[in-house]
């Protein structure tokens, strides 16, 4: 099976960050880095660029092709931002990623997590999931379909593109 993309992205889209972990995509997101520190990264550890910036678009490393990159037009929503990548690099969706810290989630058994779940879920949900970075608990509630909805509509054919 093919690595997905890994990607970071620049001071201007930490809402796509988010939304690019709930699509199953790895994506960092530090609003302190400054952005020869960003390209660095990126060129170093093999990250896909995504930045609304146009000047940081004319760096060497990206005028050059050396690091990948996207473009993201300013004035997009988060999920008219993520249809717009998903669409320039035909990503399909991946099974979700924990969407504060991006690791993995990995499905555990409503008694190891009783003690962080709500009595009222625990009623009425059955698969849990835990993050294998953070620890944070997730479950496929109302909150999740409605994320659900919006990725398939950003995915490519999904209709949420930026127009």
């Amino acid at each position: 099976m093919e690595r997905p993309p890994e990607f970071f992205c620049d001071a201007m889209l930490g809402g796509l960050a988010r939304w690019l972990r709930a699509a199953g995509y790895p994506a960092r997101f530090d609003v302190h880095i400054a952005d020869g520190e960003l390209v660095r990264r990126c060129l170093e550890e093999g990250y896909v660029l995504l930045s609304s910036d146009s000047g940081l678009l004319e760096r060497y490393a990206l005028a050059e092709g050396l690091v990948e990159h996207v473009f993201v037009p300013l004035g997009l929503r988060p999920v008219q931002q993520l249809a717009h990548v998903m669409g320039e690099l035909d990503l399909p969706l991946r099974p979700a990623r924990c969407m504060d810290c991006g690791e993995e989630l990995q499905e555990v058994c409503l008694r190891q997590v009783r003690h962080r779940v709500p009595p009222g879920v625990q009623r009425r949900m059955e698969d849990f999931f835990r993050c294998a970075g953070c620890g944070k608990v997730y479950w496929h509630g109302t909150h999740w379909e409605r994320i659900r909805r919006q990725l398939q509509r950003a995915a490519p054919g999904g209709g949420d593109g930026p127009g």
